[in-house]
């Protein structure tokens, strides 16, 4: 019987259903768990004070997960995954404990390092548990769901976080967080338990040590490259040296060790390591639209935070829809090619109309040119995770997942880094007053524009305004080269 006739379909569906209801909760939390601070950070600063550091109640976060999505995986790969399951949920609600119970900033990024580690490898151990249920060809149609609920719970995370903070306080955040994975937890226990490969326990623990020393370093890097602060120089050097060396020093060591934390035959693989660059594109461009979009609409339009959460519906609709409409394609066809290439070039060439003509459009039509760009960009998470699980094997298929996960988070760091310095660079360039009235819109809104000259208005808006063209450019150009990749990957049909 093969993977593409009705019964077998029918067959992998009912094992999809077996265990994706147990597994949604901790997808949810794990993404989610990523934006929905982020609305309630002036908040958080006003009540904690140390705005210097709010940054890091998201930095924080980053690192761990960062860090976890390939440990989890690895350890997924060798000891069973539905035990770590139960770790991570653990885990991740002692982390919102400590972070509902915050008295000082110091606090609260440790409690968001703590909710990192376990959501972390929620996300992958969730994408391996679908992998070794469904067969192949059928993971494309199951993948679309898990794709369009993971990249949704992220979009959701900012409207969630603005509303819970604005009625009931930022702590109400992490209390939210709480009782779900309690619940996750109960489903959890439900997953059928399947055995490691691993015969005896080894796990790579100087690997371990020099991969959190490159993701730290690598991450706060970037950070610091976005607030494009060159007194910081010797810092930025350190930190690339940093980077540089533990990255060494982890590729000896991973060819070295009998159990690596990250094989080397993966990144040898012309398909996986090809999927690791689009993904990481991918997560870039979403994770920038997630982050500027608010604050374009804010300067820009002068549209409210509730009214924002409205705009960006679309996107988040769109991204879900086309990850479900790619699976089905590829499910009935058996071809992966097609969706992938013919998604990024029309998200490419949108997102480059939009870098043109946004002056002329309302925030409404903004919003529906942006759903119908994401609605192409929907298809590449379905087609990578399909194609990372096929190319791994069973054998390394949480490794290979781990890694997709490890890719997006770095390229969401590096492509919200571009794009950042490119709107802000654009800003600053056109003068001190501009970028001080950016500041100023974010803050009060229209009433910051009180007592300026209406010519000076209109001047600061229109360079505010080409500052956001110049980062809609940016998105376009990330998602050209992840079009140029796409076009060179082996794996095409499954």
């Amino acid at each position: 019987m093969t993977s593409g006739d009705p019964l077998s379909g029918n067959a992998a569906r009912s094992a999809f259903f077996r265990v994706f209801p147990y597994i949604i909760l901790p997808m949810f939390l794990a993404q989610i768990d990523q934006t929905i601070v982020a609305t309630a950070l002036p908040m958080i600063a006003g009540e904690l004070g140390q705005v210097d550091r709010v940054s890091w109640v998201v930095i924080c976060y980053l690192i761990a997960v960062t860090v976890a999505a390939p440990v989890y995986g690895r350890l997924g790969d060798l000891v069973g995954r539905r035990k770590l399951m139960f770790v991570g949920l653990a885990v991740l609600i002692a982390g919102s404990l400590v972070c509902w119970l915050a008295t000082s900033m110091e606090m609260l990024m440790a409690g968001r390092t703590i909710q990192g580690l376990g959501g972390g490898g929620l996300l992958t151990l969730s994408q391996a548990l679908v992998g070794e249920a469904v067969p192949p060809r059928e993971r494309a149609r199951v993948q679309s769901y898990t794709a369009s609920l993971a990249i949704t719970s992220n979009s959701l995370g900012p409207i969630l976080g603005g509303l819970l903070s604005d009625h009931f306080g930022w702590r109400s955040i992490f209390l939210f967080n709480m009782p779900v994975a309690l619940i996750a937890l109960v489903l959890a226990m439900r997953l059928a338990a399947r055995p490691g490969t691993a015969k005896s326990f080894r796990f790579d623990v100087q690997g371990l040590f020099f991969f959190v020393l490159f993701v730290v370093s690598l991450l706060v890097l970037l950070r610091q490259v976005q607030q494009l602060d060159f007194g910081a120089l010797p810092l930025l050097l350190g930190l690339l040296a940093t980077a540089a060396v533990s990255a060494t020093l982890l590729l000896r060591q991973e060819r070295r060790s009998p159990v690596p934390l990250l094989p080397p035959q993966l990144f040898a693989n012309g398909s996986i390591w090809r999927c690791y660059v689009i993904f990481a594109l991918h997560g870039g461009i979403v994770v920038s639209l997630v982050t500027f979009l608010p604050i374009y609409y804010r300067i820009v339009h002068f549209v409210s935070a509730s009214q924002t959460g409205l705009l960006l519906v679309p996107m988040m609709v769109s991204i879900g829809t086309g990850a479900i409409v790619a699976g089905r394609l590829i499910a009935r066809t058996g071809n992966t090619a097609t969706p992938l290439r013919a998604g990024l070039v029309a998200f490419t060439l949108s997102m480059a109309a939009l870098a043109l003509w946004s002056p002329g459009l309302s925030p409404v039509q903004t919003a529906f040119v942006i759903g119908g760009a994401t609605l192409f960009l929907g298809s590449v998470v379905t087609v990578m995770q399909v194609i990372i699980q096929v190319a791994a094997g069973d054998a390394l298929i949480g490794t290979a997942v781990g890694g997709l996960q490890l890719s997006r988070a770095l390229g969401a760091s590096l492509g919200t880094a571009l794009v950042g310095a490119v709107l802000f660079m654009s800003v600053n360039a056109a003068g001190p007053d501009t970028g001080a009235m950016m500041a100023a819109l974010l803050q009060k809104g229209p009433e910051a524009l009180a007592g300026i000259g209406a010519q000076r208005q209109a001047l600061m808006h229109d360079q505010i305004e080409d500052a956001f063209r110049l980062g809609f450019l940016a998105m376009a150009l990330m998602a050209a080269v992840a079009t140029v990749t796409a076009w060179t990957l082996p794996l095409r049909r499954i």
